[in-house]
């Protein structure tokens, strides 16, 4: 086989007329130069070179040799351009998984940063459950994914876990409802009422209302589900039942609802990106990283809660 950096030699060689030249051009021996030259010889099996005089000149396939190094010095130094630009996180492919309510008011913005940044990363964005993007992080066929993590879940070795922000549940009463004067209520205030489903599939967000309502002393009463969160506020505005959820999750507020802080206790959804191992120092990873919490200091800046909502 070939060797390209003895074809560079070759071509060094052809180039300066003689291999003293070519020797102090390169900054090696005349005698370095030569046993390149014979092994190179020795690899494509026929003379390279021939003597004129005190200089050489190439044979025809010295010269067919000497055309490709040129070729190939050429490729080898956009490969090594393009590596680089892979190694600086500048181009290449980004895989993120999201959750809805994530990708609603918080990955839009993190995406314009992204592309604006590192304009030649192709991104592979994919809605997925809080639940579901794991599998895909461990084996690494994903990069980043925004996830729900309470504090009592297992970790995965190698994959790391950062802190993103806490997003609170509230509670969504019906506008003329009881306690709607209230700012503040207890949890258990709403044990009697009965529920809109939220979180029908099993998963770290169901697992978050349940707990917080046994917590309370009681287990919500579901009269009707719902797939989405606008959804169940319209079915709370029409006088169905309560529910809880998530700030994040509100949207643009239901006019016929009330909005309120709940404690005693006070669920919080914690909301991590999962970064798989091969992609923990990647610059393009740490920028959508913090454009996220970048959203979500503007997100808690302006709360709902309170306000408009009744």
């Amino acid at each position: 086989m070939l060797d390209v950096r003895r074809m560079q030699v070759l071509r060094a060689v052809i180039s300066s007329g003689s291999i003293t030249a070519a020797a102090r051009n390169l900054g090696y021996t005349p005698s370095a130069i030569s046993q390149q030259l014979s092994t190179l010889e020795r690899e494509a099996g026929v003379e390279l070179l021939e003597r004129v005089g005190r200089g050489v000149r190439p044979t025809p396939a010295g010269s067919l040799l000497s055309e490709h190094a040129e070729t190939l010095s050429t490729q080898l130094a956009k490969a090594e351009a393009a590596l680089t630009e892979l190694k600086e996180g500048r181009t290449g492919r980004l895989a993120i998984r999201y959750f809805a309510t994530a990708g609603a008011s918080l990955v839009p913005l993190a995406v314009a940063a992204l592309r604006r940044d590192f304009p030649g990363v192709r991104l592979d964005l994919k809605l997925v459950e809080p639940d579901d993007s794991m599998p895909e992080i461990e084996s690494g066929e994903a990069d980043v994914a925004m996830i729900v993590l309470p504090s009592s879940s297992p970790r995965i070795k190698g994959v790391e876990y950062i802190h993103l922000l806490d997003d609170p549940y509230r509670a969504i009463l019906p506008k003329n409802h009881r306690l709607a004067r209230k700012r503040v209520l207890d949890l258990a205030e709403l044990a009697e009422d009965p529920w809109v489903g939220v979180d029908g599939l099993p998963g770290a967000c169901r697992d978050i209302l349940l707990d917080a309502c046994g917590a309370a002393g009681f287990a919500p009463n579901h009269v009707v589900e719902s797939e989405d969160y606008q959804t169940a506020q319209g079915f709370v505005a029409a006088g169905l039942g309560v529910a809880l959820i998530p700030e994040l999750g509100l949207g643009a507020p239901h006019p016929g609802v009330a909005i309120r802080k709940v404690r005693r206790p006070d669920p919080v959804r914690s909301i991590h990106a999962a970064v798989a191992a091969h992609a923990r120092e990647h610059p393009a990873v740490r920028r959508f990283l913090g454009a996220i919490r970048e959203g979500a200091g503007q997100a808690s800046g302006n709360g709902r809660v309170g306000t408009k909502t009744g």
